[in-house]
């Protein structure tokens, strides 16, 4: 086998000896068959549910750089009571990245596969940070004309995710949302989608200039959790727009109660007092974990109320092929408005892994989103 035939993929591993280590692995270029293309991988994005898999339960302050640039080794220690949580994948040097963007390069013999030849498509499957990737063509989303691969990148987790939470809304029988972390990409997207069919939204920020990123964008309704009337705003906020399902990606802390007991507060707000509370049903979901501390519910909002996680592959699971490939032309035909997306920095998949970099996307902080160009130097 030469050199022609390898690529690079990012690797993530734990050890049994409690640490993580990150690497780039040299792998063979697959080749397709049927049904199947290869992409030239040029843009995936570093997106939080992407973290989960490449840090694992690593503590990355302990983060240490060693190997060379070209190929540079990354390892950080595990703290041993989290070492149960990761216990099924010890040993196994794992590939990383949801989703992605490239070009077609080489397909497999069927009609459907020959199409998609030299097209720039969006890509979902796993794997995505390697310098090509193998991919059935129900993997493929083609992308209009003239869009690029970093245009295209993030088409499935962001976009998705705030398509599927209207969607969830609507068939859970709610009229209006909260969100959680809302000045994120995604909450810039769902701030769009809303706007566009007549949702009403309730952002909740940590943040004076997160709020105005989204004041500046359209938003009606922000709230800044942390400031001293918090909890008051939320529920001046909720009272006008009538939600009743939240939509959390911190996770952790108190901040999912707080959402529940405002949601009773505007609830109740006409003066009727029950010993059970409102009969409406409250509904917070978390689908993210910013936060890593213990949920913590003080219960004071009743009795018709639950919590609950959201992932976006059991809900399109749920509502089937046909509704979800309605919803991934949507996202297609508004790739570069709706659903754009921003990144703070792209880098290679060497420069991936260096401290400095870790350091900032590591944080998974508004603004500082990564997109990784795996073929950039080939």
């Amino acid at each position: 086998m030469s050199d022609a035939d390898l690529q690079l993929q990012l690797r993530s591993l734990v050890k049994e000896d409690g640490t993580l280590e990150l690497s780039l692995a040299h792998i063979q270029i697959p080749k397709p068959q049927g049904d199947q293309v290869v992409v030239r991988i040029e843009a995936t994005p570093i997106n939080p549910s992407d973290l989960g898999l490449l840090f694992g339960p690593a503590d990355m302050s302990t983060a240490k750089a060693s190997g060379t640039s070209d190929e540079p080794i990354i390892t950080a220690e595990i703290p041993p009571g989290l070492m149960p949580s990761a216990a099924a994948r010890v040993g196994q040097s794992m590939p990383v990245g949801n989703e992605g963007a490239g070009v077609v390069v080489a397909a497999g013999e069927s009609d459907a596969a020959q199409a998609l030849l030299g097209k720039t498509v969006a890509a979902i499957g796993g794997a995505m940070y390697s310098q090509f990737r193998k991919l059935h063509i129900s993997q493929c989303l083609p992308l209009p004309d003239g869009t690029t691969p970093a245009e295209g990148a993030s088409c499935f987790v962001n976009p998705l995710t705030a398509l599927g939470m209207v969607e969830t809304m609507r068939r859970e029988g709610h009229s209006a949302l909260v969100h959680t972390a809302a000045a994120s990409n995604l909450g810039q997207m769902l701030n769009k989608i809303c706007q566009q069919d007549n949702v009403e939204l309730v952002n909740i920020v940590r943040k004076p200039e997160q709020e105005k990123i989204l004041r500046d964008i359209g938003a009606k309704h922000v709230v800044n959790s942390s400031s001293d009337n918090f909890l008051n705003d939320l529920t001046a906020a909720l009272t006008e727009t009538g939600a009743t399902l939240a939509f959390d990606a911190t996770g952790g802390g108190e901040l999912a109660s707080q959402i529940l007991t405002a949601m009773e507060r505007a609830l109740m707000a006409d003066g009727q007092f029950s010993g059970y509370g409102s009969s409406t049903h409250k509904q917070v979901y978390v689908y993210g974990g910013l936060d890593r501390s213990a949920t913590v519910l003080k219960r004071n909002y009743g009795m018709a109320w639950g919590i609950g996680g959201w992932l976006l592959t059991p809900f399109l699971e749920k509502i089937g092929m046909e509704e979800g490939a309605k919803l991934q032309q949507r996202v297609a035909r508004d790739v570069k408005t709706t659903f754009a997306s921003s990144y703070s920095e792209t880098v290679s998949l060497t420069e991936a892994l260096t401290l400095n970099a870790i350091g900032v996307y590591g944080q998974q902080a508004t603004g500082s989103k990564f997109l990784i160009n795996p073929s950039k130097g080939l």
